[in-house]
């Protein structure tokens, strides 16, 4: 469990770094316009997507002494590293020359990620055939990535005060820990993977693959499903320090720090909802999940600011209106991370009854789509981000860490933002929830009594 809790350390750190930093960098360092931002990030979701299904592909047909996917992931381990380091700096040039070298950079970031976590992703399926070692299984890897994340976020809040020179040395940090994780799980998970089941080796054509997708009913469900709920989750986290600083008027040496509460909650999330799901049903964690982020979400869309002149000091003062409102925002914020953790472990939980439900089995090939369908909902997220906060006249700055002291926003920035962060997560998770209304009195569904 520990080995492969490992195995999503590294990709794990990378896109929850990249989640909470890479817009804001894109627009408050390196002055990228908004709607550039969110194109740029678009397009590098679109290739990171089209390369998942032949690496899955490669993957299923890869023969060695260590199975199929090991090789991959220590392959991947060094570029993603580097790749995750080298995104972090500002050439100097145009807006057009950074759009250009920030493009080759993250295409050989993703490429590097996706070698990594989806060969790891089929291991939960090929590992074990028992429903509740797998929930297990995808609650460490979970798990691992959270706690990855977190560590991320504290290297991220002690290094960003400095400058652009702090994201130069975070990017380094970081791509270490993400390249030693990954091989220190090789190394942990080579007994167990040479054991593993292994695809059926049979060359597919990418139109029978969409056939294969279109006839397994519970996977057109779980990724639907999945879409829906990371469209919300990315959509917040992409938004979530602009809202700190610039609505909710958080003083910048704080804001940093606030992520690590919601990693905290969702890493607790994790562990609760993964015990709640056996005793109870996948469905029913789902369910309980989705409502209180739904009703968090809202909350977080109307609280009101914090005062210009609020310090650290003052949340502690029992009395002060400010420092209940700084309480009342932490508050929602753990509940948001409780709550959404369920997009984390619900629809990876529910893979492995589709790949059962093929006879072939072929787990790469179903992980692929299940990585492709999370990266195009990331992509669109950033791009709807990105358009919308153009639209409504967000600014960019080429030299702006501390975003709420440096550039004083329109109010219709800011009412886009707050919709950003509450409404619009809030419609697409309900309608996630509704897309599983009948999951359980599907007869192909295991029962309550074998989770």
């Amino acid at each position: 469990m520990i080995a492969y809790g490992l195995g999503d350390a590294g990709t794990g750190l990378a896109a929850t770094q990249l989640g909470f930093y890479l817009f804001p960098f894109f627009t408050g360092a390196a002055g990228l316009p908004a709607i550039v931002a969110g194109s740029l990030l678009m397009v590098i979701k679109v290739w990171d997507a089209i390369n998942d299904p032949l690496i899955g592909w490669l993957s299923d047909h890869t023969q060695t002494r260590w199975g199929p996917r090991l090789p991959w992931m220590v392959g991947a381990a060094l570029p993603l590293g580097i790749s995750l380091a080298a995104i972090w700096w500002v050439p100097n040039g145009s807006i057009t020359e950074k759009t250009f070298y920030y493009i080759v950079i993250t295409i050989l970031l993703m490429t590097a990620y996706t070698c990594v976590n989806l060969p790891f992703a089929a291991l939960s399926t090929e590992l074990t055939q028992d429903t509740n070692i797998r929930t297990r299984l995808n609650a460490a890897r979970f798990t691992g990535s959270i706690l990855a994340g977190l560590s991320g976020l504290v290297v991220a809040a002690g290094l960003l005060s400095v400058g652009n020179e702090g994201y130069i040395s975070m990017g380094r940090i970081t791509g270490f820990l993400a390249t030693f994780a990954t091989l220190i799980s090789c190394w942990g998970l080579a007994p167990f993977a040479k054991k593993a089941r292994k695809p059926v080796q049979k060359s597919e054509p990418f139109r029978l693959q969409l056939n294969r997708i279109k006839k397994n009913k519970r996977f057109i469900k779980i990724i639907a499903l999945y879409l829906l709920l990371w469209c919300g989750l990315q959509l917040m986290q992409t938004v979530s320090l602009i809202y700190l600083e610039q609505v909710m008027k958080v003083p910048a040496e704080l804001s940093k720090w606030i992520p690590i509460p919601f990693q905290l909650s969702a890493l607790f999330g994790l562990q609760f909802w993964s015990i709640y799901s056996n005793r109870f049903g996948r469905i029913k964690a789902l369910y309980k999940g989705g409502f209180l982020w739904i009703s968090a979400c809202l909350i977080a869309m109307v609280l009101p600011p914090i005062a210009s002149n609020f310090s650290l000091n003052e949340i502690f003062i029992i009395y002060n209106i400010e420092s209940f409102k700084m309480i009342l925002l932490l508050i929602t914020i753990l509940a948001v991370g409780f709550g959404a953790s369920t997009a984390y472990l619900i629809p990876w939980s529910l893979l492995p009854d589709a790949i059962d439900a093929d006879p072939e089995k072929p787990a790469g090939i179903y992980t692929a789509w299940m990585v492709l369908i999370q990266k195009i909902g990331i992509g669109l997220s950033v791009q709807l981000l990105g358009v919308l906060l153009t639209f409504a006249g967000y600014r960019s700055s080429n030299e702006c860490l501390a975003i709420g002291d440096c550039l004083q926003q329109p109010a219709s920035a800011i009412t886009t933002i707050r919709l950003c962060m509450g409404l619009i997560p809030s419609v697409l998770v309900g309608i996630g929830l509704l897309t599983m209304r009948d999951w359980s009195g599907k007869k192909s569904l295991l029962n309550h009594s074998r989770l």
